[in-house]
């Protein structure tokens, strides 16, 4: 699906809701209308640099002068724009107000923000535009998780006790960012801090024997997300347990993710496995995931959550028991999940489901 055909989508969602226009200011719509250009200059906000406003008749582009030529050379310069480009110390905001005066407009971001007194906030339905995957974004998906994946595995070989988790995140970051892969999460934590805190942020802590690598890479605006662990020395009796169990639970969540299936009933069925594994209310300290794609989670799947899951939608669960996770991004298909993740290069546990044998990631012994 080219950006012309994206646009059109566009246009169908504001005739639906009697709208005249829609303004896309985050990053991700950007990325996705132009199938992975990038609008940002910086890489902590979820708003670009560079504003589209589609309406019936033409496509605006609002963006300063001192970023005119690099957006319109290299991210834009194959759609038919009307550019506007105030200088930077004027902003966007006149232009935007002058471009939807009288004007009934959708907005990706709440329009109280900008402010845009006649606008509708329309970021879940916009959203839901870029929730299946076209084949031009399912060959960029599958070259992005696979060097998410083979960054960590890479990086789980090559890490030394001794070594601070600083220097871990250093280690991990340079081999995504030289692919011009932007983390967006990062997490590495060592031995007790992967039992007492389960989204840990790098410290200065020095690694022992256990390492937990996290990493939900961005390129493209597309986002993949895996975690591996690696461990030094024989694991305890305790974890060896844990991980066979959390096998059971990861690959309910992912065998049930069908196109057709209400995210909802996913979610039941794996944390009804948490339940028969013996760990009831295991769930409850960390989030299990969800729809993928454009966002490192879409949203985060629970017992109420809307939506029912579609072919060539992506997702990304990540049950987790005392001392253990389980994190890969995956592809649904007619034919089963598609782990977009799995390298065939990292120690797997293999485990038969339905007459079929599955292979899930092991914990890395050295």
């Amino acid at each position: 699906m080219n950006a012309r055909e994206k646009i059109e989508k566009v246009r169908n969602l504001l005739r639906d809701k009697g709208l005249d226009g829609v303004l896309l200011r985050k990053r991700r719509s950007f990325s996705w209308l132009t199938n992975g250009r990038a609008n940002y200059i910086f890489t902590t906000s979820e708003l670009g640099v560079a504003d589209l406003l589609i309406f019936e008749d033409k496509v605006y582009c609002v963006t300063t002068k001192m970023e005119f030529a690099r957006i319109q050379e290299e991210e834009l310069s194959d759609l038919e724009i009307v550019w506007i480009t105030p200088e930077w110390y004027e902003g966007h905001q006149a232009v935007i107000d002058n471009l939807c005066l009288g004007k009934k407009m959708g907005t990706d971001v709440c329009p109280e923000t900008i402010p845009l007194r006649a606008g509708i906030d329309l970021s879940k339905e916009l959203a839901e535009l870029t929730y299946v995957l076209s084949l031009e974004e399912i060959e960029r998906y599958r070259w992005l998780s696979q060097n998410v994946a083979r960054a960590l595995e890479l990086t789980c070989r090559q890490i030394e006790p001794g070594m601070t988790e600083f220097e871990i995140q250093a280690l991990l970051t340079t081999k995504v960012v030289s692919l011009g892969i932007q983390p967006q999460v990062l997490l590495v934590a060592t031995d007790r801090r992967i039992y007492k805190f389960r989204h840990p942020i790098p410290t200065e802590k020095k690694l022992e024997n256990y390492a937990m690598l996290v990493l939900c890479g961005e390129k493209g605006g597309l986002v993949a997300n895996a975690t591996r662990f690696v461990h030094f020395g024989p694991i305890s009796q305790e974890l060896q347990q844990n991980k066979r169990k959390l096998l059971e639970i990861d690959l309910a969540f992912n065998l049930a993710t069908r196109p057709g299936v209400p995210i909802k009933d996913v979610f039941r069925q794996g944390i009804e496995v948490y339940r028969k594994m013996g760990y009831e209310e295991d769930w409850r300290s960390l989030h299990q995931g969800g729809p993928t794609g454009y966002a490192s989670r879409e949203f985060l799947a629970n017992f109420d959550c809307e939506g029912v899951v579609q072919n060539h939608q992506a997702f990304a669960w990540n049950p987790s028991l005392k001392g253990i996770k389980s994190e890969d991004t995956i592809l649904v298909t007619e034919n089963g999940p598609e782990f977009l993740t799995h390298t065939g290069e990292w120690e797997y546990m293999k485990i038969e489901k339905d007459g079929k044998i599955h292979l899930r990631p092991d914990i890395l012994i050295r």
